[in-house]
């Protein structure tokens, strides 16, 4: 049975989940892979700058700098981190070296950025006929040195935007493949709809009025601060809070005084399910989040400003272009956007503009990660 691994890290929880969302359709679908999961960051722990100088991870690091929103001048911080990624570039490749000769395997399948030279170079000096691929989990790059390097390997992107980029640099069509979006976990389209009885019954058991609408407020894995601004700006709306693994944010946010019902979630993986109660989506443009809310028919709420994290500042422009949300300059504003998103008119314009996308790339990847596994050279 062939081998594929599957490069993850734990920086912000998208690669993870996508990592594992795709396993988990390939193994449903009886493909005739081993699939293992490799986390980057545990390989990389003995030569962790970050690390040394912080004691803390790379990874940790950047979920510390989320959680607290810390991220004003991250465009410089990138830069700082490449240059240091860079230095230790020739360390990598020898402890990259060292795993692929233990481990072996038929094809490598990135879902991480920044390291992919790395990852690609060492591959090549040791295993040279192994495909290397790169999956883009942000719906597009953010040159250079993020997702896209000039080597030769396959990328995998979930947009025209970023199969532009790809051509732009020098790859082949042959070998940049164009997937439908994002992948999203499989939960997303097993979920079943709602008759409107039974979903007006399940918002009355969070609390909620069920004839009048409801936000869903998500700011990733780790929550963010800024939800206690966005509930107390729309305190005579019904909200669905969910802050992940930030439980003193949830703290606070239960004991907010609030007008009108307002539900509370911690960590959870009922996402699908709250979406589905929810008429609206509130949060940051993180391509995952986006994307969930998309598929489950959600028009968007989100902001763009110094802020924004530098690879997800794309991901706002994208908002517009499909036409399935609003883009505000911060969410001092998100109670004037709320009043515009749920006027009739503009509001089914949205819905209509999401349910004209169609993501199905959890399950057009397995095929293409197939077909170059056959057609790979002897």
């Amino acid at each position: 049975m062939e081998k594929l691994d599957f490069i993850f890290f734990d920086a912000g929880g998208g690669h993870r989940a996508a990592a594992n969302a795709l396993r988990q359709v390939m193994e449903q679908q009886g493909r005739p892979f081993e699939i293992r999961m490799v986390n980057l960051q545990e390989l990389l722990d003995s030569i962790d700058i970050f690390r040394k100088i912080t004691g803390l991870r790379l990874q940790d690091v950047y979920n510390v700098v989320l959680k607290h929103g810390w991220t004003l001048g991250s465009g410089q911080l990138m830069a700082a981190m490449h240059l240091l990624i860079r230095m230790f570039h020739s360390q990598q490749v020898r402890v990259l070296e060292k795993f692929w000769l233990r481990s072996r395997p038929d094809m490598v399948v990135s879902l991480v950025p920044n390291f992919d030279r790395a990852l690609c170079q060492s591959l090549r000096n040791t295993l040279p006929a192994v495909p290397f691929i790169t999956i883009l989990t942000d719906i597009a790059d953010y040159p250079p040195h993020f997702w896209i390097e000039r080597q030769d390997q396959h990328l995998i992107c979930g947009s025209d935007q970023a199969v532009a980029q790809a051509l732009a640099l020098g790859h082949s069509q042959a070998k940049v493949h164009q997937v439908s979006g994002m992948i999203l976990n499989p939960r997303f389209y097993e979920i079943e709809p709602l008759p409107p009885a039974k979903r007006a019954a399940a918002r009355a058991d969070l609390g909620f009025d069920p004839d009048q609408p409801v936000g869903l407020v998500l700011f990733g894995g780790e929550g963010a601060s800024v939800m206690l601004e966005i509930a107390r700006h729309l305190a005579d709306r019904q909200l669905l809070l969910i802050c992940g693994h930030n439980a003193r944010l949830a703290e606070k946010l239960r004991a907010l005084p609030h007008g009108a019902a307002m539900f509370v979630e911690g960590f959870t993986k009922e996402v699908p399910r709250y979406m589905q109660l929810a008429d609206y989506f509130i949060g940051k443009p993180g391509p995952g989040s986006i994307s969930e809310a998309v598929a489950m028919r959600l028009p968007v709420i989100v902001e763009r400003n110094s802020w924004t994290l530098p690879q997800e500042r794309y991901n706002t422009e994208w908002v517009r272009e499909q036409g399935v949300g609003i883009v505000l300059p911060n969410f001092r504003g998100i109670a004037r956007a709320v009043d515009e998103l749920l006027e009739p008119s503009t509001y089914a314009r949205f819905r209509t503009a999401t349910e004209r996308l169609h993501n199905r790339a959890v399950f057009e990847i397995p095929d293409i990660l197939e077909a170059i596994l056959r057609d790979r050279p002897a």
